[in-house]
C-alpha cells in the first residue's frame, strides 16, 4: 500500500537443595499467601526458563555451584526474593536481607563485619541480598565493591530499574546481570491452583470457577505476589460470609482494578510512553488509546502526556496535517484549565488524530540538517542586502543595499538570495507526497525555481 493510494488522504527434573534459612515452609500460618507459598526448591519454581535451564548460570548458583555474585533484575512479582533465598540455602550459606529503602552504609559496614566473622571463624558464606539495590546511593553501591570483589560475601541484588543507568559501572561489572521476565498466564495459572490446593496455602479450603481464574490471571499481569494478593483478598471475602466457591463477582469485589506495572521513574515508565508514541506514528490508535489508559490508570501526570503529544505532532505529523499541532495544543490547554478525570478526553481525541492523520518527518529532518550544518561551521555572511539598516552608518557599510521587497510585485514572490554563499541551493524541507505536504512540495517546487532565478 502507498501513500497515494488514499489512506492518508488527509522445567526438567531438578537437584531439590534443602529449605533456605529462614525455610518459607515454617512462614507463620497469618503470613500473607504470598510468603506462604514461596517456593521451597528450585522445583517449585514456576517461569523464568531461560534462566534455571540445566547448566544455566542462576541454576548452577542456586545448586550450590560457582559462586558468582549476581544482579537479579525484572519486573515486581518475578522471584528475584525467591532465588535468592534458594541460592543461600546450598553449601551452608548465611542470609541476609537488606533493603536499600531501609539500609545505609553503617549497615553495610555492619554485614561485613558479620560476615567476616563467620568466613574466618566457621567458614560459612554470607549471602547478602539487597532489595531494590537502585535506591542505594553511588556512595552505598562503591561501599559493596570490595566485599563482592574479594568475595567476602556472595551479593544477591534484586532491582526493578534498568541496571546500566541504576547501578554504577564498577559494580555492574562485578555482577553476573540476569533479566528476569513477567510470568506467562500458564505459569500464574499454576500458581493459583497450587495456592489453592497446597496445606501452606487455602488447603482446598475454596474452589475457584473458571471465569474467576481467568480474571486472576489477567489481572496479576505477570507478577506472582499480585496473583497471590488477589486470589487470598478474594477468598477470604468468600469464607467471610460462609461460602466456597471464589467467582468472577468475589473477585471483583476484592481487586478493584488489573495490576498496573508502572514505574514513573523508571523503566515501564519510558517503555510505556515509547510504545505510546511509537504506535502513533505507525497510525495504530488503538494501540495508541491502551498505552495512553495505561499511562492514565497508574497516575502518570497528564502534563507530561500533553507534552509529549505536542512534540509529536510537530516531529511526526508536521505539515502532512497542519491541524494536528493545533490539537495537540488545544489538548494541552484543556489539560490546563480542566483537569483530570475530563481531560482524558481531550488527550484520547488528540492521541486519535495523531494516530490517524498523514506522516511527515520533513520539519524535524529539515530542522536537525540545519542545525548539524551550524554546529560543523556552514555559516557563512549574510548576504548584505539582508542586514539590518535601520541605524546611522548602516548605508555606508553597504547593509540593505539591493534588497527587493516582494509585495512590489504581483506575485508576491521574486528572485534573491537568502541564505548565505556556501548554502545557496540547499533543500532542508524536503515535503512528503502525504496529505497536505502533498500540495506544499508543488508550491515549494515553484517557490524555488523563482527565488534563486531559475524562472521569471
Amino acid at each position: 500500500m502507498t501513500a497515494d493510494d488514499g489512506l492518508f488522504a488527509l522445567p526438567e527434573a531438578d537437584h531439590t537443595p534443602p529449605g533456605p534459612p529462614p525455610a518459607p515452609a515454617g512462614a507463620r500460618a497469618d503470613a500473607p499467601l504470598a510468603v506462604r507459598m514461596r517456593p521451597r526448591s528450585l522445583t517449585e519454581v514456576v517461569g523464568q526458563a531461560h534462566l534455571l535451564h540445566p547448566g544455566a548460570p542462576l541454576r548452577r548458583l542456586a545448586e550450590g555451584g560457582e559462586a558468582a555474585s549476581v544482579l537479579l533484575y525484572g519486573p515486581p512479582g518475578t522471584g528475584k526474593t525467591t532465588l535468592a533465598r534458594l541460592m543461600a540455602a546450598v553449601a551452608a550459606r548465611r542470609f541476609v536481607a537488606l533493603s536499600a529503602l531501609t539500609s545505609g552504609v553503617k549497615e553495610l559496614r555492619d554485614v561485613m563485619n558479620e560476615a567476616r566473622r563467620h568466613r574466618d571463624g566457621q567458614g560459612r558464606r554470607t549471602v547478602l541480598f539487597i532489595d531494590e539495590v537502585h535506591r542505594f546511593s553511588k556512595t552505598q553501591q562503591d561501599a559493596l565493591l570490595g566485599a563482592v570483589e574479594d568475595g567476602l560475601v556472595l551479593l544477591v541484588a534484586a532491582t526493578t530499574e534498568n541496571p546500566s543507568f541504576s547501578v554504577v559501572s564498577p559494580l555492574l561489572s562485578r555482577l553476573l546481570v540476569q533479566q528476569l521476565q513477567p510470568l506467562g498466564e500458564d505459569d500464574v495459572r499454576e500458581l493459583l491452583r497450587r495456592a489453592v490446593q497446597d496445606e501452606r496455602g487455602l488447603g482446598g479450603a475454596v474452589s475457584v470457577t473458571p471465569e474467576a481464574e481467568d480474571a486472576l490471571v489477567r489481572l496479576a499481569a505477570g507478577d506472582a505476589r499480585s496473583a497471590m494478593t488477589a486470589l487470598e483478598a478474594s477468598a477470604d471475602g468468600v469464607t467471610g460470609t460462609g461460602g466456597t466457591v471464589v467467582d468472577v463477582p468475589a473477585v471483583e469485589r476484592a481487586v478493584a482494578e488489573a495490576t498496573v506495572r508502572y514505574d514513573r521513574q523508571g523503566d515501564q515508565h519510558h517503555d510505556v510512553v515509547s510504545a505510546f508514541i511509537k504506535s502513533i506514528r505507525g497510525s495504530d490508535p488503538d494501540a495508541a488509546l491502551h498505552y495512553l489508559a495505561r499511562m492514565l490508570v497508574a497516575g502518570e501526570d497528564p502534563r507530561f502526556i500533553a507534552r509529549r503529544l505536542v512534540v509529536h505532532a510537530s516531529e511526526d505529523v508536521g505539515l502532512a496535517d497542519p491541524t494536528a499541532l493545533q490539537t495537540a495544543v488545544a489538548a494541552a490547554r484543556t489539560v490546563q484549565l480542566i483537569g483530570m478525570p475530563e481531560a482524558r478526553l481531550a488527550l484520547a481525541q488528540a492521541t486519535v488524530h495523531l494516530a490517524m492523520a498523514p506522516k511527515s518527518n520533513a520539519v524535524i529532518v529539515g530542522i536537525d540538517e540545519a542545525m548539524s550544518d551550524v554546529r560543523a561551521g556552514a555559516v557563512g555572511e549574510i548576504p548584505a542586502h539582508l542586514r539590518h539598516s535601520r541605524y546611522t552608518g548602516a548605508r555606508e557599510l553597504g547593509n540593505g543595499i539591493g534588497y527587493r521587497y516582494p509585495h512590489r510585485v504581483p506575485e508576491g514572490v521574486l528572485a534573491q538570495q537568502y541564505p548565505p554563499g556556501g548554502l545557496v541551493g540547499k533543500d532542508y524541507y524536503r515535503p512528503t507526497r502525504h496529505g497536505g505536504e502533498r500540495d506544499l512540495r508543488e508550491r515549494l517546487t515553484r517557490l524555488r525555481r523563482v527565488v534563486r532565478g531559475e524562472e521569471r
